[in-house]
């Protein structure tokens, strides 16, 4: 799997054309492993989106995060998500479905990717669990045109049981700023996907997450 290498081009309204939704999740991967210079700089400059009204205020949100946050992105992903030990936040399956990482959600993905042809490159570190990774293998399975019943089938397993948490505390973290527009974007994307695939929405938690409970923040 590999990240795109270009800025997302959404100029199709929900059901969104497979290109687009391949480009969107592309997107997505890139800006949930670092701040991308090139997909910050490109985003203000990204035309509307043009589906429904909850993921253009989502989109419109982002491009101005992204204008505004063009030079302090990268600080704010480190702070976030990087951090000697456990970082602030760990946006991995494992970590919302069994409370640590590399634990036996990570097996069944395993499984599951190897089942669909898909697997970690070589020299890549970062696990398959985590919200870029699975982001990525979405991309990947719209992008190679696999039916829609099994891009559905893997979106259930693997991200409408724990996104919404991770998403929530993303947003909720007291540095986030860009990553809480993206927070926000994700969430609403995700809901155009859940409802293309017919499944349930993700949403936020009603209970607190691991991170909250780990670091007080137990505020909506």
């Amino acid at each position: 799997m590999r990240v795109a290498t270009t800025i997302a081009t959404v100029d199709t309204p929900p059901g969104l054309h497979a290109q687009d939704r391949a480009d969107v999740y592309a997107l997505l991967a890139r800006l949930l492993f670092g701040a991308d210079a090139a997909a910050l700089a490109a985003l203000p400059h990204a035309p509307p989106w043009p589906g429904t009204a909850g993921a253009a205020a989502a989109w419109e949100s982002l491009q101005h995060a992204a204008a505004r946050c063009n030079a302090t992105a990268a600080a704010e992903f480190g702070a976030l998500f990087v951090a000697a030990g456990t970082p602030p936040l760990n946006p991995h399956e494992c970590y919302y479905v069994a409370g640590c990482l590399m634990d036996k959600p990570l097996a069944l993905l395993r499984r599951d990717l190897q089942a669909l042809g898909l697997a970690r490159p070589e020299g890549v570190t970062e696990l398959e669990d985590h919200l870029g990774a699975l982001c990525e293998a979405m991309r990947v399975l719209v992008e190679r045109g696999r039916p829609l019943e099994q891009q559905g089938d893997f979106f259930r397993k693997h991200l409408a049981g724990w996104a919404g948490a991770c998403l929530h505390d993303i947003r909720s973290a007291p540095a986030a700023d860009f990553y809480a527009a993206l927070a926000d974007f994700i969430e609403a994307f995700f809901a155009t996907e859940a409802a293309l695939f017919g499944i349930e929405p993700v949403a936020a938690p009603h209970e607190p997450t691991a991170y909250q409970w780990r670091t007080g923040a137990l505020q909506p």
